[in-house]
């Protein structure tokens, strides 16, 4: 593929004329094909159709986190009780809750895990698809030299993420909850100290990334000559706090997108940049609202005075915080991209 893109850069760089409206994105994949139009006429509207069909998705996350948040409820105000019991004492009581909440979550949370990683893998496949169509119409336009830059950039950073990702960050996932687990069963604090670097690690596997690429863009943007606020706004991602670094990307980035997104008009990249948010809004909502119920859940079981349980439930909210930057990650990285390829095609 990469010897392909070469290629027709080259070619189309002999002057050749060709007009950008003559490519034609990729088809959105199965799961998306639905909730986005087929030609939006702007960006604004084909987001608007975009999220009207992603609140679909609402009701049954919401239903399922609820299912299993009040299950723990009720074990933890149970074994609560009977921890008040004479004859009974708090560490069996906390081993025991903390044994019921790994039960209950373990499932679920294993689900929205496997979620996470198809969706990873289906953005990276689209950009694959979406990345040459963008190259090429900048390239017919003479960012020659600049398009090839941007996609050699992307499709490294997107092989590199993808495989760390699945090679790395999901397996340490599950590794730190299985520590998690066993350190609030055993209350050992060398367990804790690895639930902490086993974060830290996967928090700053996912930031370095971004570092160098935003770096990347903004160093390809100057050599260009092609610098805009897309370009501008994407150095902003690395100004974010740590897990589960929803703010840092989700509104820094986005910005970025939405801004430089709603300034082009007709282009293949407005439907390919719908296309990846509509690959990324449904897990997003899955996990963010079970990310969610999860911290509300840990503030209500606080009520009861049972902190080991409590410091579990919080292990497996900042495992779903750590699926959301994943996910976030990825569609970020492609979208300042795509933008940045749209505003030479423009």
């Amino acid at each position: 593929m990469r010897k392909w893109i070469i290629g027709l850069v080259v070619f189309l760089s002999l002057g050749i004329p060709v007009q950008a409206t003559s490519f034609t994105a990729p088809p959105a994949p199965d799961s998306a094909v639905v909730m986005v139009p087929e030609q939006p006429e702007t960006f604004s509207e084909g987001l608007h159709t975009v999220l009207r069909e992603a609140v679909n998705y609402l009701y049954p996350a919401f239903r399922t986190a609820v299912t299993s948040c009040l299950g723990i409820i009720a074990a933890i105000l149970l074994t609560s009780l009977v921890g008040h019991l004479p004859g009974s004492t708090q560490k069996v009581t906390d081993m025991v809750a903390t044994i019921i909440v790994a039960l209950i979550l373990f499932e679920p949370s294993g689900a929205l895990i496997r979620l996470g990683v198809d969706t990873v893998k289906e953005i990276s496949e689209y950009g694959k698809l979406l990345l040459p169509v963008m190259t090429a119409a900048m390239a017919a336009q003479g960012g020659v030299s600049t398009s090839a830059a941007l996609y050699t950039g992307t499709a490294f950073f997107d092989a590199l993420l993808s495989g760390l990702i699945s090679s790395v960050i999901v397996p340490m996932i599950y590794i730190f909850l299985c520590l998690s687990v066993a350190g609030c069963a055993t209350a050992e604090d060398l367990l804790d100290r690895l639930v902490g670097f086993v974060k830290w690690l996967m928090t700053w596997c996912l930031k370095i990334v971004l570092y160098v690429f935003t770096g990347y863009i903004g160093i390809t943007g100057v050599v260009s000559g092609v610098t805009d606020a897309a370009a501008i706004k994407a150095t902003k991602l690395t100004i974010s706090g740590m897990v589960p670094v929803v703010g840092g990307i989700l509104s820094d980035a986005s910005e970025a997108v939405l801004v430089s997104a709603g300034l082009v008009k007709g282009t293949v990249g407005i439907y390919g940049v719908l296309v990846v948010i509509a690959l990324w809004i449904r897990p997003f909502i899955e996990i963010g609202v079970q990310y969610l119920m999860l911290k509300l859940t840990a503030g209500i079981c606080g009520i009861f005075s049972v902190k080991t349980p409590v410091k579990l439930i919080e292990s497996f909210s900042g495992a779903m915080g750590m699926l959301l930057a994943m996910t976030g990650t990825v569609s970020v990285l492609l979208m300042i991209s795509v933008v940045c390829l749209m505003r030479g095609v423009a």
